[in-house]
């Protein structure tokens, strides 16, 4: 590990200050593996992108380090292409040093100090996505949605106003000098996530950290430290003043996360799952129809890890989502039966709406809004499957209905069962089997994929002497539903299947 530069006493969030040591000494350093306390030199030793940025900065008159997140991941062995770096340059000097040498270069995020650009390193062809950010302190106003910022001359003061410690760490390039003045390297060893300040003053300063500390704790297993959980619980309200953009993306980075249940649970034991996304722990107050003994929210926690099971091409925003929402329609149809069972008719019809509710407020995206709606919404169709006694009419209807999100919903269908019961566990997964077996020898026969009738608008039209207008649609609608409830027609014989159908509407 290169040289340390530490503050000869470290503040910590509680207890007294502890003395710096050399990251090469470091009792942390001891319990990383000698790859993981390789990953930060050797990356630095490697890349021409960042000494050769880092050399453009100094030769200014500026200095450079690789900060934050870069530095925990590339710790943890874990570092990507994108690069965040610090700096004391301020934006307007930053840009006139990366526009000669970045191959694309963007000035979204200026008004907060950060300049982005893309650098494609010519020997290997890696492109990196590097940010630069002037060191910075910012606060938000009581009442605003937007942080004020106001930059900073020393790279402990801007690792100071960072949210936590094991992302207080940076490296000083190009002399690559360790700076750690919050023990992010202790955190980082023992898993932990901490403040380098007090959390009620971090959390102040961006309420949205609340969000990241539960979006860390899925994304890096870590244990969030008990002040920090204190203080979540009692600032969960500030998290109101936060733009539904910024709440959005950090919820679905938690969803796309490794261990995304810890992540929510926490924000369901906070309380900031109750200002974010109520219908989730909403679910704790329910039993499901089929486990009466088993919580409704424990259930759908359940079906969201078994549905990442299934994923084949990575993370699935839309599945995750429909799976961890697919019962929160739950709470609104719960009924108390006579013989003392509890139902919930139609809440998937009610989870649906309440879907596109609450993802609608969050500003999502209108296909995936339509996306998870509707796979909430089917995702009790298979349940009338039964022992497999579909015709082959309810087949096709099931997969028209699915349309493109088919895949989907047979990862969130197997996905939903979280019986304990092993005979009825095999049984559900045998009538599964059965139904995608059927599905695939009719896809085979019939083009399932694109059902549509065998006559389209225009030969309607041509057969019935018509103008366009209602009565084509319904002549369009009726060959589709012959054509769900038979297969495939010949040209002739849906030809006189339209005739005849004409011939009624006329007598």
């Amino acid at each position: 590990m290169p040289n340390a530069k530490n503050d000869s006493q470290q503040p910590t969030p509680s207890g007294p200050p502890r003395p710096a040591t050399s990251p090469t000494t470091h009792p942390a350093a001891e319990q990383l593996s000698s790859a993981q306390r390789r990953a930060v030199s050797e990356l630095l030793r490697v890349s021409p992108v960042a000494d050769d940025l880092a050399r453009r900065f100094r030769e200014a008159g500026s200095s450079l380090a690789l900060v934050g997140g870069s530095v925990r991941d590339a710790l943890l062995g874990r570092l990507g292409n994108d690069l965040d770096f610090t700096t004391n340059a301020r934006p307007e000097e930053v840009l006139r040093l990366v526009r000669p040498w970045a191959d694309a270069v963007w000035e979204v995020g200026i008004a907060f100090g950060t300049v982005g650009c893309k650098k494609r390193e010519p020997s290997t062809g890696r492109e990196f996505t590097v940010e630069i950010t002037t060191y910075r302190s910012e606060a938000y106003d009581r009442t605003s949605r937007k942080p004020e910022v106001s930059y900073g001359d020393s790279i402990e003061g801007d690792l100071a106003r960072r949210d936590f410690t094991v992302n207080a760490m940076a490296v000083v390039l190009p002399e690559k000098t360790f700076v750690d003045p919050y023990g992010g390297l202790d955190d980082l060893a023992r898993r932990a996530l901490r403040t380098p300040g007090a959390p009620e003053d971090s959390f102040s300063d961006d309420p949205l950290r609340m969000l990241r500390a539960a979006r860390f704790a899925a994304q890096l297993d870590f244990r969030v430290a008990d002040d920090v959980v204190a203080a979540m619980t009692e600032m969960a309200d500030r998290i109101d003043i936060v733009s539904a953009e910024r709440v959005r993306d950090e919820f679905s980075k938690l969803i796309l996360s490794d261990h995304p249940r810890h992540g929510l649970q926490l924000l369901v034991e906070t309380g900031l799952a109750q200002r974010v996304v109520p219908e989730i722990p909403a679910l704790r107050l329910e039993r499901d129809e089929h486990h009466r003994h088993k919580d409704v929210y424990e259930h759908s926690l359940t079906v969201l890890e078994q549905s990442i099971d299934l994923e084949e091409e990575g993370p699935d925003l839309t599945l995750r989502l429909a799976a961890i929402l697919h019962d929160i329609g739950k709470p609104k149809t719960r009924r108390f039966e006579k013989d003392g069972r509890v139902s919930f008719h139609h809440h998937e019809v009610v989870g649906a709406k309440l879907t596109k509710k609450r993802l609608t407020a969050l500003k999502y995206s209108g296909e995936l809004i339509k996306d998870v709606s509707r796979l909430v919404e089917l995702h009790l169709r298979f349940h009338g499957y039964g022992t497999g006694e579909w015709t082959d009419s309810a087949v096709r209807r099931y997969v028209r209905d699915a349309g493109p999100l088919l895949d989907r919903l047979h990862k969130l269908t197997r996905s939903d069962c979280t019986t304990r019961n092993k005979r009825k566990a095999n049984a559900l997964s045998r009538a599964y089997d059965s139904l995608e077996e059927r599905i695939a020898r009719l896809q085979e026969q019939e083009e399932l994929d694109a059902i549509r009738p065998a006559l389209d608008g225009n030969e309607i039209m041509g057969i019935l002497g018509l103008r366009p207008g209602p009565v084509v649609g319904e002549a369009y609608r009726y060959l589709l539903e012959l054509r769900l409830e038979q297969g495939p027609m010949e040209h002739d014989e849906a030809v006189a299947a339209l005739r005849s159908w004409w011939e009624r509407q006329q007598g």
